[in-house]
């Protein structure tokens, strides 16, 4: 079987128990992101690890190919992870259990942010879940990494929305409060326009599908 390398860019702790900022593995061909990390063999153990390939974060399943630069990002903010949180979910959002999940011990600051229902019966959204949750979880990581964000939690609704209600709910915290808004602006721009996410309004039993952009 053929056979490639794969460079993997250690930090932090990593690095520390590696002994190096960086190895080389010889993986074979079509090994995904979970190959490397099992040939890695314990170095990672007990971390809460995100992953990125090329630069951009990847899951465990992301196929690698050769000379592909893997970077395994340890918990981050002075080595107490930030919480992270991202869903899609049925159940009507509840902004104060967004709030609970970002409070932080050093944060000096919370930004929240709700889209609401406005105009028309009832909105339904149709969403491509499993990648839309992933997508939500991308935008959360790197707004925490990008603006030093405590912690930061994202949520959108799926199915009928009723006028009034909330569609889509994001919660921030950071030590400051430029840093926590630009966070909380970061995450619900890029979730409009990222997200595998449609929306139909619905009035009177008739519904329309708005027209988007290109992701």
């Amino acid at each position: 079987m053929a056979r490639m390398e794969v460079t993997v860019r250690l930090f932090a702790t990593l690095r520390e128990r590696a002994g190096a900022r960086e190895v080389t593995l010889e993986l074979p061909d079509g090994a995904r992101v979970s190959d490397a990390l099992e040939a890695l063999g314990g170095l990672a153990e007990g971390l809460p690890l995100v992953m990125a390939v090329n630069r951009e974060y990847a899951g465990e399943d992301q196929v690698l190919g050769a000379g592909d630069e893997l970077v395994l990002i340890p918990p981050v903010s002075g080595g107490e992870a930030a919480v992270q949180h991202a869903r899609v979910t049925a159940d009507p959002l509840s902004l104060d259990s967004l709030v609970e999940r970002v409070r932080h011990r050093r944060a000096g600051a919370v930004v929240t942010f709700q889209g609401v229902t406005r105009e028309v019966e009832r909105l339904e959204y149709e969403v491509y879940a499993e990648m839309a949750e992933e997508k939500l979880a991308a935008i959360v990581a790197e707004a925490v990494e990008r603006h030093g964000l405590c912690a930061a939690a994202a949520e959108h609704r799926v199915g009928g929305v009723p006028l009034g209600e909330p569609s889509v709910a994001v919660a921030v915290s950071a030590p400051h409060r430029p840093a926590a808004f630009a966070g909380a602006r970061e995450i619900i721009d890029r979730v409009k326009a990222e997200a595998p996410i449609w929306k139909k309004e619905v009035e009177g039993g008739e519904g329309r599908w708005v027209e988007g952009t290109r992701p």
